[in-house]
């Protein structure tokens, strides 16, 4: 990998990013002590953002909301608990990003139900397409061995944006517009993050060839 400095930009705060999990050590030393499985969190958070996407459509936002945190915290969790508990895997660690995928999916899914005789489906849409963007060319960027883990609109925001959204609009009754707003922005912003991560992998090709050049250079 990779171990370029990335720009730090982030919407959430950064001591906010790196405090709150450090909240939820007690609670993982608890999974652990209780010897729950990294990947059994891993499907609770994919059943709560499946249910979250059920609550949406049954017109029910402030408890999607609420699932969409727990589903959130899960998330975190089941990474916490993997590395306390030594359990660690390569396959953990593909179950967990796959499962990520999946419960956002059904996140948005459960809005584009509630908006489906409503134009804002389309924005729908372009939000799972932003968001399913970042996610790949991070990987894809990984894969070409370049850790890539910056942009804006990262899961973390997205997951804030969704749970505020749906929780501030049922109550206050102005669910549409609220979630209107989020999905604009998350729609806006994700895909502007995955573009930010295929210009930052040309830049690192760009350095890693002048650095060859240079090199080269200096040996003849």
């Amino acid at each position: 990998m990779s171990t370029q400095t990335q720009p730090a930009v982030r919407i959430l705060p950064r001591k906010l990013l790196i405090a709150f999990p450090r909240y939820l050590s007690r609670l993982a030393s608890l999974f652990i002590s209780l010897n729950i499985k990294p990947n059994t969190l891993s499907l609770i958070a994919l059943l709560t953002g499946l249910g979250a996407g059920v609550l949406f459509f049954l017109e029910r936002p402030l408890w999607a909301g609420i699932l969409i945190v727990i589903c959130g915290l899960f998330d975190i969790l089941d990474g916490k608990v993997a590395v306390g508990s030594n359990q660690k895997s390569l396959f953990g660690a593909i179950f967990d990003s796959t499962l990520d995928r999946y419960s956002e999916f059904f996140i948005y899914l459960g809005l584009a139900l509630h908006f489906r005789n409503h134009w804002a489906l389309w924005l729908t849409f372009f939000t799972i397409l932003g968001s399913t963007m970042v996610s790949y060319t991070r990987a894809r960027a990984e894969g070409l061995g370049i850790e890539c883990k910056m942009g804006l609109m990262q899961r973390a925001e997205r997951m804030v944006f969704l749970s505020l959204g749906s929780i501030v609009g049922a109550a206050f009754q102005i669910l549409n517009p609220v979630m209107i707003g989020v999905l604009a922005i998350i729609a806006v912003i994700s895909n502007i993050t995955a573009f930010q991560r295929a210009f930052y992998v040309k830049r690192i090709e760009k350095q890693r060839k002048l650095k060859k050049e240079v090199k080269s250079h200096g040996q003849n």
